[in-house]
């Protein structure tokens, strides 16, 4: 039996990063991860490698405006295609560039990479099977954490009940990061941040895009006029958007995929695609851990912890997608998972931590026009008793949103009426991804609107519009 100081179970955003910050706080680590790299979802099928075909897309929006920008490109300037080959090769080099990365800095900080799969046996034990340790009956490696184990599991894509998921024809997310080809029409059920991700990278690659959500707007978790805001963008895109509307049945052949969609209180349609995606949400991933039988509290299949994520079985804490905490919807993100992994690090390193407040995790959708949103909504800020109001500010009247053609959407600010209380900033724009950091900072300092209205934005910004929507919520923007 080989014994470390501490055993991180998974080697995604949350793993790693735990693993390397006990590391540097000099406690001996191992992580047990079973994919053929390190990184996790994020690296291998997620984050990363859906943003690098996001990123194909804008650049392929950009070859297609060439004539307005004054680029001529060539006599056949109007028969611009996307390479699929080309794509999924730039993709797949900038996820391998990545995990190696992850892998010099296990070596860096001397984790050792145990490659299989993990069961808990009790007591700090766990055992390491080659393949899946659900079904594997061999010789297992045993190992002991001396201090803390970390499981750090994730997720997968959840299906929807009634639709078979054949992964040629109806697919998940891990499927459609890979597709070398660009269907000429595909469904996507669920408009969450992956869907309405996948909905703007196959519109721009030439695709029919539908989406089919159950709930009655896109976007369902975001601020009302950002979801507002998406459907008409989207619509204007050529995207067809079916909200209050669910998929009664999908029946899939050898070329393609019939959809069968009933609007909620209303009648029935079949639709006929390619490919039908679904994008419904995320489920732990927990089976071969033996979660239940060392005696894991456990809520609809996630991990329960507390707040400096502490299970209900002494040495043992969990991160991440995983893990079900304090009552209250966890968000399923990689910068979520990764300041866990640093808390539960320092806690078991005996440094003093506190929790996270959730109200302050930034959340970034990719999609076009791309999406940046921190702290309450105004329904959310209205539903806790405070008397709010509201600033917002349209990108389009900026001028870096004239030159760089990207006019669409808008800054808005969610302050506390009675004290000046910043409480949320919800945008949808160009660059809203980069943006959202001044307001997450804005929130973690407690800062009010009359602070931002005072902080000198640079001009011409798009981020200008932080500071218009300021003023407008104290009723007074200067360019409007």
């Amino acid at each position: 039996m080989t014994e470390y100081d501490v055993i991180v179970i998974g080697a995604g955003t949350g793993g790693y990063v735990a693993a390397i910050r006990a590391a540097q706080l000099g406690l001996q680590t191992a992580v047990v991860e079973k994919q053929k790299a390190l990184g996790g979802t994020c690296l291998l099928v997620g984050c990363i490698p859906t943003k690098a075909l996001l990123e194909h897309a804008h650049a392929l929006k950009v070859v297609q405006h060439a004539k307005e920008w004054g680029v001529a490109i060539g006599a056949a300037s109007g028969g611009v295609a996307i390479d699929m080959g080309q794509v999924q090769n730039r993709k797949d080099r900038i996820v391998s560039g990545l995990t190696k990365g992850v892998e010099f800095l296990f070596k860096k900080n001397k984790i050792e990479w145990i490659r299989g799969a993990a069961r808990l046996t009790g007591n700090g034990r766990v055992d390491v099977f080659e393949g899946d340790a659900s079904t594997s009956s061999g010789q297992a490696r045993a190992l002991r954490a001396r201090k803390e184990i970390i499981v750090a599991t994730g997720s997968a894509p959840r299906g929807v009940p009634g639709i078979e998921i054949d992964r040629k024809r109806i697919i998940t997310s891990d499927e459609a990061v890979s597709l070398r080809e660009v269907p000429k029409a595909i469904v996507i059920v669920g408009s969450g941040a992956v869907g309405v991700e996948f909905a703007s990278i196959f519109n721009r690659f030439g695709s029919d895009v539908t989406i089919v959500e159950l709930l009655p707007r896109l976007v369902p978790a975001e601020d009302e006029a950002v979801s507002a805001e998406l459907e008409k963008s989207f619509r204007k895109q050529g995207i067809t958007s079916y909200t209050g509307t669910k998929v009664t049945n999908a029946s899939a052949s050898a070329d393609g995929v019939d959809v069968e969609i009933q609007v909620v209180g209303g009648g029935s349609q079949k639709i006929g695609a390619d490919y039908l995606l679904v994008a419904t949400g995320r489920g732990p991933v927990t089976d071969g851990l033996n979660a239940d039988g060392v005696g894991l509290h456990m809520e609809k299949g996630f991990v329960v912890v507390d707040a400096e994520y502490r299970t209900n079985v002494s040495g043992i804490s969990a991160i991440g997608d995983v893990i079900a905490i304090g009552g209250h919807a966890h968000p399923q993100l990689a910068h979520v998972s990764s300041a866990e992994g640093v808390i539960v690090a320092e806690r078991v390193a005996g440094q003093e931590v506190r929790p996270l407040n959730y109200d302050h995790v930034p959340a970034c959708t990719y999609c076009d026009p791309e999406i940046g949103s921190v702290g309450l909504t105004e329904a959310e800020a209205k539903a806790r008793g405070y008397d709010v109001r509201v600033g917002m500010f349209p990108f389009g009247v900026l001028g870096r949103a004239k030159m760089a053609g990207e006019t669409d959407g808008f800054v808005k600010i969610v302050a506390d009426k009675k004290y000046d209380e910043l409480l949320g900033v919800h945008m949808i724009g160009a660059r809203s991804t980069e943006l959202v950091a001044e307001a997450t900072v804005a929130l973690r300092l407690e800062a009010t609107v009359e602070e931002l209205i005072r902080t000198i934005h640079a001009h011409p910004t798009m981020a200008e519009a932080i500071g218009e929507a300021a003023h407008a919520a104290h009723g007074a923007a200067i360019h409007l």
